[in-house]
């Protein structure tokens, strides 16, 4: 932390590389994970991609294709302003809602793929174990999501 309480700019760096680490793990590029880490504290919260680009050491090339894959995650969102060409990017209020949401139907979706191929190749065969396994501990994690409360408000996560 710099002398005025806020984070200086190896702080900075160093948790954008963190929140890129953690993202990697499931098959995110680096540079996306830099990218929306980044977005996550920038301020102001709408960045340019040559402000990114600057800001976390990347080539407007790979970033580009890194900011069109979280923009079709919906984890970023592109804006414009009146009167200028800029494009910029910033990650939406709800991104982390949507994004939750959209991996609990991927889960169930697969729940019932899971259950039509225990129906395949019957349900009490071992070639059954390996799909019999997963629909039953995705099959519970649905049934967590759909009887958990909703997400938080703002207000009540400051509370």
């Amino acid at each position: 932390m710099s002398e005025s309480g806020s984070p200086g700019w190896e702080d900075t760096l160093a948790w954008v590389e963190r929140v890129a680490t953690i993202f990697s793990a499931d098959g995110i590029p680096p540079i996306a994970g830099r990218t929306l880490g980044w977005l996550m504290i920038c301020d102001p919260p709408e960045q340019s991609a040559g402000q990114i680009s600057t800001a976390i050491g990347a080539s407007r090339a790979s970033l580009t294709t890194n900011l069109r894959m979280l923009t079709t995650m919906e984890l970023v969102s592109r804006r414009t302003r009146a009167g200028e060409r800029t494009v910029y990017y910033r990650v939406d209020d709800d991104a982390w809602y949507k994004v939750v949401q959209r991996q609990i139907a991927g889960v169930a979706s697969y729940v019932e793929v899971a259950r039509d191929g225990m129906d395949l190749v019957g349900p009490d065969t071992p070639r059954a174990a390996r799909v019999r396994e997963s629909h039953r501990v995705l099959s519970w994690l649905v049934r967590v999501f759909a009887d958990a409360p909703p997400p938080p408000s703002e207000t009540e996560d400051r509370s």
